[in-house]
């Protein structure tokens, strides 16, 4: 189980912009804190993606039913990512403490089963709370089966799901990265133009949309090692520590493992965005920035200049239909930031973006692109959103799975933006998805369809009259 000490070091992240805002680091959890997530949840956000690991929850089943099948993160072969696996502890194994016992017994059942490259231990509130020494038990199964199993201590209690995302970095850091070496470049493409190997952290390939950018790196000679984690394989992370550049997608969530590597192997990061036309070439001039290589950084500019150009030919007509379109944004995160600025990109105005899971350094984000007086809205219950949409006549709301009902009953347009989505809205293909998505919402014909008085009433009227 962690210590105080160990969790205080996690919040009092020196990468992180509360720091400088108060010496205590991040807020220390406060009771019912983790109702929207807890740190279990955040660590397994952070790490399932990683497609060919088996992941074992360690604790009662219904830990397992976390919501993780509902996060449209895709992978482009191994499957082994989607079967839950648990140790289902019941209240005997409490009373008798079998934990240890259970758990070792379902790592031997994964690896034989599965033959994963290896295996994710999660602990939960449970096993914490009784004592379980899960690092004792990873250590005698991977000498007695010789697979990596990586103990993840991501109690529930500990705090919030941003804390779970850093405790998933942080196991990274400590047993993965750094174990294995990049597979060599193939010669013909060693020979045709100069690679540079770079990672990028707390992006999760929802609903496939990281593959929009890819082929855009793939054109300019970035390998990415890894994507910590959509998409991403084992063997991948071990080698993060060997890339000349890391980028930050997910805002503040892992910081911890930019942070780190750059301690530990001086590798340089920046935080950038694939939102959006402006943040996705910014990115892209970014990594040329940081490599230095004046070859890179002139190619890069070309292709800025030809799939600008492309995309905004392509957005034209949309862009007439869409313009001066009022939004009312509640998502947290770097999506409280990214996609204000997508949308501006199409011309239409944010009224007022939902901060409840926001760092103030997405705060201050917020604020250079609506201004000083921008609206941040932190109650997220059904009445405040609708008081917004009402106050500021709003057009659409886009939000998470969650807010889908109450847009929906009182019949206003509504887009999901969240992890649940099926439509990737990253990169310059991405922004056309976007677009078309919000066209087909908000000219929906059910609208006006549903806001009508209904027949009987008018009958009803005109027997009345």
């Amino acid at each position: 189980m962690k210590s105080n000490k160990d969790i205080a070091e996690l919040l009092d992240e020196p990468a992180c912009e509360h720091n400088k805002k108060e010496k205590s680091g991040c807020a220390k959890p406060k009771p019912g804190s983790a109702a929207g997530g807890c740190a279990f949840d955040g660590a397994q956000i952070a790490l399932l993606p990683i497609a060919d690991v088996a992941h074992i929850v360690h604790g009662p089943i219904a830990c397992a039913g976390s919501s993780w099948d509902n996060r449209g993160t895709r992978s482009s072969g191994a499957q082994l990512y989607r079967t839950g696996m648990t140790t289902d502890l019941t209240e005997q194994d409490v009373i008798m403490g079998r934990g240890e016992k259970r758990l070792l017994h379902s790592i031997k059942q994964a690896v034989e089963t599965y033959q994963p490259p290896a295996v994710f231990i999660y602990n939960t509130c449970v096993p914490a709370l009784i004592g379980d020494d899960i690092n004792a038990v990873c250590q005698t199964a991977e000498k007695k089966w010789g697979v990596p199993v990586v103990p993840i201590d991501c109690a529930g209690f500990y705090g919030t799901k941003n804390l779970g995302n850093r405790i998933a970095g942080d196991a990274m850091v400590k047993h993965v990265i750094g174990t294995r070496e990049p597979d060599a470049l193939p010669a013909d493409l060693a020979a045709e133009k100069q690679v540079h190997d770079v990672n990028l952290v707390g992006e999760y390939n929802i609903a496939g949309e990281f593959w929009h950018v890819l082929p855009l790196l793939d054109e300019l000679g970035l390998r990415i090692l890894c994507t910590l984690s959509g998409d991403a394989r084992f063997r991948e992370v071990q080698t993060m520590h060997k890339a000349e550049v890391n980028m930050m997608v997910c805002s503040k969530a892992m910081v911890n493992v930019a942070r780190k590597l750059q301690k530990e192997y001086g590798t340089p990061w920046f935080e950038g965005s694939f939102y959006g036309i402006t943040d996705t070439s910014q990115s892209l001039r970014d990594f040329a920035r940081l490599i230095g290589d004046e070859d890179l950084t002139r190619r890069t500019e070309v292709l800025i200049e030809r799939e600008e150009s492309r995309i905004k030919a392509a957005l034209e007509p949309w862009k007439a239909r869409l313009k001066g379109k009022r939004v009312l944004l509640y998502t947290g995160g770097v999506k409280s930031w990214s996609v204000i600025s997508a949308l501006q990109d199409l011309g239409m105005v944010v009224v007022a973006t939902g901060t409840k899971k926001s760092t103030e350094e997405d705060k201050a984000r917020i604020r250079e692109l609506m201004g000083e007086e921008a609206l941040m809205i932190e109650d997220g219950s059904p009445k405040a959103l609708l008081k917004v949409v009402a106050d500021y006549q709003a057009d659409i709301l886009i939000a998470g799975g969650r807010n889908m009902y109450t847009a929906l009953k009182a019949k206003i347009p509504f887009l999901d933006i969240n992890q649940e989505r099926e439509f990737g809205y990253a990169g310059y293909q991405g922004m056309l998805e976007l677009v078309r998505q919000l066209a087909l919402t908000i000219e929906s014909p059910v609208w006006p369809a549903v806001r009508k008085p209904a027949p009987w009433r008018k009958t009803q009227e005109a027997s009345h009259g």
